[in-house]
């Protein structure tokens, strides 16, 4: 699991109960509890969340034809 700092017991700790949350900046966190004090724990995980695009029926416009002109020949 991952560890994060009590402020607490003043001590790097491993976080129980840890539960992935998206905050409102995109950032992905870690929110759980010290195993000896059950103080809230929280890390901030590197990078940003990638958002999930919505899903959309994959139907494409249908190009216009080409008008068949006469050719000079």
């Amino acid at each position: 699991m991952a560890e994060g700092y009590c402020v607490k017991c003043k001590a790097k700790r491993e976080i129980v109960s840890a539960v992935e949350e998206v905050m409102k900046n995109g950032r992905k966190a870690i929110k759980g509890k010290c195993p000896i004090c059950g103080t809230v724990m929280f890390k901030i995980l590197g990078g940003k969340a990638v958002p999930v695009p919505p899903a959309t029926p994959a139907s494409e416009p249908s190009s216009p034809a080409k008008p068949s002109g006469s050719s000079p020949g």
